[in-house]
């Protein structure tokens, strides 16, 4: 299958306060179509403030500033013209915990495209069904459609997150610590869910486990203290760092 052509995001010396907090100071990088990107540092080093910042999360806090440019194929999703809502739909995210609505496991997919879109019925049901199946969820759920979505296991439960972002049919899809509350057989199915959406999305992920990086990852993008330090092939950054703050950080001098 080729890679996608969409979905290309690229931040262009982009810096975000929090009142007079620094959390990201001119990082510019690039994320390519068909890849995933994982990101790593130590707490508070800027990497969710990153991914709520490409979809524009971070403008629903008032004290929340920007300088440069995030590119989303191109055009500056910090535009005026750009719908903030609209943007999240093409830039999906999923969160540390899963949070899926108290609402039935076909509501929680089909929240998205009721809002965004005119489909019902049959066409609703085929997107539903689509994505649920994207997710990997499809089979263990097809039977309880009409149950709450809270009765699901924490690990359906993100997967489930990732369908309803799945749903809008999004060209990036933003995952920030998706397996830190799942055991380690949950956590290997998201991580095997990834290599297969690759293929059709741009993803970025954030991690505190560096061996889910080397293993998930085609690039690995080390952030600490706002700054970006280094970003390489994730094969090419864990086994030959070039920068010495990155080595100290793989090897477990600090962080």
């Amino acid at each position: 299958m080729k890679a996608p052509t969409v979905g290309v995001v690229e931040l262009k010396k982009f810096s975000a306060w929090f009142g007079n907090n620094r959390a990201l100071s001119n990082v510019s990088v690039l994320f390519a179509p068909g890849t995933v990107t994982a990101l790593i540092g130590p707490s508070g080093c800027g990497k969710t403030t990153l991914l709520r910042s490409t979809n524009r999360l971070n403008d629903l806090i008032a004290e929340f500033r920007y300088d440069g440019q995030i590119l989303l194929d191109a055009a500056n999703v910090y535009d005026g013209s750009v719908e903030g809502s609209l943007l999240r739909q093409r830039v999906g995210m999923v969160f540390q915990r899963s949070n899926p609505f108290p609402r039935s496991v076909y509501d929680n997919v089909a929240y998205g495209p009721r809002l965004n879109s005119a489909l019902k019925g049959a066409d609703l049901d085929a997107l539903v069904e689509g994505s649920l199946r994207r997710a990997a969820l499809w089979d263990e759920v097809k039977d309880r459609l009409r149950e709450s979505a809270l009765m699901l296991s924490g690990g359906q439960q993100q997967r489930l997150c990732i369908a309803r972002a799945l749903a809008n049919e999004p060209e990036v899809l933003l995952l920030d610590e998706p397996g830190s509350a799942l055991d380690p057989g949950n956590t290997q199915r998201i991580e095997e869910l990834l290599y297969e959406l690759k293929r059709e999305l741009t993803i970025v992920i954030v991690t505190h486990n560096l061996q889910q990086a080397a293993r998930v990852s085609d690039n690995t993008a080390f952030l600490y203290q706002g700054v970006l330090v280094e970003m390489n092939v994730t094969r090419d950054l864990f086994t030959s760092p070039r920068e010495s703050q990155t080595e100290a950080f793989i090897t477990g001098r600090f962080g």
